[in-house]
């Protein structure tokens, strides 16, 4: 009887690793409840968006609102994983968003389209969105609200407001609503690459990647592109 193939077993540090890198994601949650925690409101609004640096595609922002008084620990576990949406891959965002969505008291999502971007500016379409995004669900709320943004004050909507460097990888609500912004822009795009064939938006969901851009210089571009977006494709294109 031939041997059996051998089968080498794991060695006791790439155990660890693996180990270490699991802990570190379904810990991530618990650091960022807990910094939410920390400001000392009942109630805490996070907004973040998806697609500020894409060739291609709207502007997503959204808002999550946390009430800390009614989350429950089972709701805690299940976010248990939660980080900065691109900490995760496209199948380990889509099991988080239905779960921010039970969890949280309130969730707003605001779309700009390329064209309002375009003429607008990108930087004032962002802060707009966000704004709108933060403030829909805070909108009509009693009480104290810590309102949170990654990155960037906004226009004032009423309430205190605080810009947090890295939010998305900082705060809970911050991250829930990066987690919401992405998927809901990565399914409209996937849903795009069916009325815009050629372009491959399913893939890179409009953001500059090589393939991205050779298919601009092979068919031009697509009404979803953004033409503000200073791209050496657009400049190619021209030439």
């Amino acid at each position: 009887m031939p041997a059996a193939d051998a089968i080498e077993a794991p060695r006791p540090s790439q155990v660890s690793a693996r180990g270490q890198r699991h802990a570190r994601r379904q810990s991530s949650g618990r650091r960022l409840f807990a910094f939410d925690r920390r400001l000392g409101s009942r109630l805490v609004a996070g907004a973040d968006e998806a697609g500020r640096g894409s060739l291609a595609g709207p502007l997503v922002a959204s808002g999550v609102l946390f009430d800390y008084g009614a989350l429950t620990t089972r709701e805690l576990r299940a976010l248990s994983a939660l980080n900065d949406s691109k900490q995760h891959t496209c199948e380990a965002r889509e099991e988080l968003f239905p779960l921010v969505l039970r969890s949280a008291a309130r969730v707003a999502i605001v779309c700009r389209c390329v064209r309002g971007i375009d003429s607008r500016g990108l930087h004032k379409t962002n802060l707009a969105a966000l704004r709108d995004a933060v403030s829909a669900v805070t909108n009509d709320v009693a009480g104290e609200v810590v309102c949170l943004l990654d990155g960037f004050s906004v226009p004032d909507f009423g309430r205190p407001q605080r810009a947090i460097v890295d939010g998305d990888a900082t705060s809970a609500a911050i991250a829930a609503a990066s987690i919401v912004a992405k998927v809901t822009r990565d399914r409209y795009m996937r849903h795009a690459d069916s009325q815009h064939p050629g372009w491959s938006f399913a893939d890179h969901v409009g953001y500059s990647t090589p393939e991205h851009r050779e298919a601009i210089l092979r068919q031009g571009v697509s009404p979803l592109h953004r033409m503000s977006f200073q791209s050496l494709a657009y400049q190619q294109l021209a030439l």
